[in-house]
């Protein structure tokens, strides 16, 4: 491609407008995560329990908001003070778990619905972290771990609220926090975050803003569509377990292991050879 035309296009993503299109395509990949996050009693227990279901996906859709509010001191309920934004997650989570014959639910899985919603979320996640890297930014000018952080939040905030998502829902999981086990979309939204600290904080990146923009629109749509296609769920888990190995102890543990093998079986021949 011609790099002018390129650039172009970078431009064109970075000036995308979210609401209406990539708004409905979130919300309903977040009341999907919802229905599925249910199980087989999703069902049963939209019909029961609405209030319940409506706000746990409410929950969902506006987490990143929510949380990051919170943190910078702001109106924790501000997200929701939008109403046609408000209306169209409501319209979305009514369509996936109230329509007839459970059509809406059923469309919204059928795989090239499915992988064009997913294409738009990731657009609108990196729009969401580069607002919260960008909104941190202005209040916290030199604090380039809060700008991580909130971009973090405004990227994946339901990882971060499965927690209370559930116990509105009446199902109590302690170990789900993500600070224990952080999915792919957090640590994805750590480097994206990183990366647009480094763009807007150093000189260290010289490319277009627009070019970094794109490259991390391609990076989250390119591991989205292959987490879905081809089963590839974590690709940072190498470099992960590469790192604990070298600097968290893990070489140590395991030589650790092999001396107190190596002691044991001494000992036990020692103790033979006195018998």
């Amino acid at each position: 491609m011609d790099p002018e035309a390129f650039l172009d296009l970078a431009n064109q993503v970075t000036k995308l407008k979210m609401f209406p299109y990539f708004d409905i395509a979130h919300s309903v990949l977040c009341a999907l995560h919802v229905r599925e996050d249910l199980g087989a009693g999703a069902q049963a227990f939209s019909r029961k329990h609405p209030m319940s279901c409506w706000l746990s996906t409410m929950l969902v859709v506006f987490a990143g908001g929510m949380l990051s509010n919170g943190l910078l001191g702001e109106p924790i309920l501000a997200p929701l003070k939008n109403t046609q934004q408000l209306l169209v997650a409501t319209a979305v989570w009514y369509v996936v778990f109230y329509t007839p014959f459970d059509i809406g639910y059923k469309i919204s899985k059928f795989l090239p619905v499915k992988l064009v919603f997913a294409t738009m979320k990731e657009i609108y996640r990196c729009k969401k972290v580069y607002d919260g890297v960008t909104h941190a930014a202005k209040l916290y000018p030199n604090a380039y771990i809060i700008m991580i952080l909130i971009g973090t939040l405004k990227g994946n905030g339901a990882g971060f609220t499965k927690l209370f998502e559930r116990l509105i829902r009446g199902v109590w999981t302690p170990t789900a926090m993500e600070f224990m086990q952080p999915s792919f979309p957090t640590k994805a939204c750590i480097v994206a975050s990183t990366i647009f600290v480094l763009d807007q904080k150093t000189d260290l990146i010289s490319a277009p803003h627009s070019l970094v923009y794109f490259g991390i629109v391609i990076f989250f749509v390119y591991f989205k569509l292959s987490s879905l296609l081809l089963g590839i769920h974590d690709p940072f888990v190498p470099f992960e377990n590469l790192f604990c190995a070298l600097f968290l102890g893990g070489i140590w543990d395991s030589l650790a292991k092999v001396l107190g093998r190596g002691a044991v079986k001494e000992d036990k021949a020692d103790s033979k050879k006195k018998d």
